[in-house]
């Protein structure tokens, strides 16, 4: 028989009915194993939630030093090698590049040892000019001094004193001007011009929508498109800035500003 409440004697028996042991375990009742169970899943559910947030917490640092870590590396970046801007990479290409001969200049070609060879042409829209004795030179896209040089070794033969003269005595500057401008299209004038000056042949900026900021001037040279962006509000107002000299056959375009409805 068992008895008692918080205890019991169990009494394992032999198929001879003989005791082998007595033997006490502690008795649950219902109630107790209901509380265990809700303490025991409490105590792991609590578990859980400190593992997750250890996990998310982890994960939260890791992103902020990468991010950390990358910001770091930007800066460090811009200071040590700071990129040229587009008008800067502008300047230093108008610095070195010298006026080219285009379609419509008129020449005086001048041969100090040899007055003979002495002429006036204008460049045909061919881009060549007729010279005498050789005839037929393709004098467009050459600067004055690469013209000389090429006069010299042509003339070779006929010249004592190797020396020639090219002097453009007038120049036609054809440049195109298109956007948000009064009066879109060619201009066309007798020496270079900046590109602020070629919008006011163009009647001037539209205020209603023109982007002073970023005036583009679209160039084509050595078979490539090349882009440049002007801020010619800067100069307009008096502030330091570029009026950005143009060559031949450039392109300006004055973009329209972005406007909410």
């Amino acid at each position: 028989m068992c008895g008692g409440r918080k205890k019991v004697d169990l009494c394992r028996c032999s198929s001879r009915g003989s005791c082998l042991k007595d033997l006490t375990y502690p008795v649950i009742l219902p109630k107790e194993w209901a509380q265990y169970k809700y303490l025991s899943l409490l105590k792991n559910r609590k578990a859980s939630m400190k593992n997750m947030i250890c996990r998310a917490m982890n994960a939260r640092f890791v992103i902020v030093t990468l991010a950390c870590a990358i910001l770091a590396f930007a800066v460090a970046g811009c200071k040590s090698t700071p990129p040229a801007s587009l008008d800067q990479q502008a300047s230093a290409t108008r610095s070195t590049d010298p006026l080219q001969l285009n379609e419509g200049d008129t020449l005086q070609i001048t041969f100090p040892g040899a007055a003979n060879l002495n002429t006036t042409q204008k460049i045909r829209r061919d881009g060549r000019i007729t010279l005498p004795v050789v005839g037929e030179f393709k004098a467009a896209g050459l600067t004055p001094t690469e013209m000389e040089k090429q006069l010299l070794e042509l003339y070779a033969k006929e010249l004592v004193q190797k020396e020639v003269s090219v002097t453009v005595e007038s120049s036609t500057f054809p440049v195109f001007v298109t956007g948000a401008v009064l009066k879109p299209g060619k201009v066309v004038t007798d020496r270079p011009i900046t590109a602020l000056e070629a919008v006011m042949e163009a009647g001037g900026f539209d205020y209603t929508k023109a982007n002073l900021k970023t005036v583009t001037v679209i160039r084509q040279e050595n078979g490539q498109v090349r882009h440049f962006y002007v801020n010619l509000k800067e100069v307009l107002n008096g502030k330091p800035g570029d009026t950005f000299p143009l060559k031949p056959s450039d392109i300006v375009y004055v973009p329209e500003r972005f406007t909410w409805f």
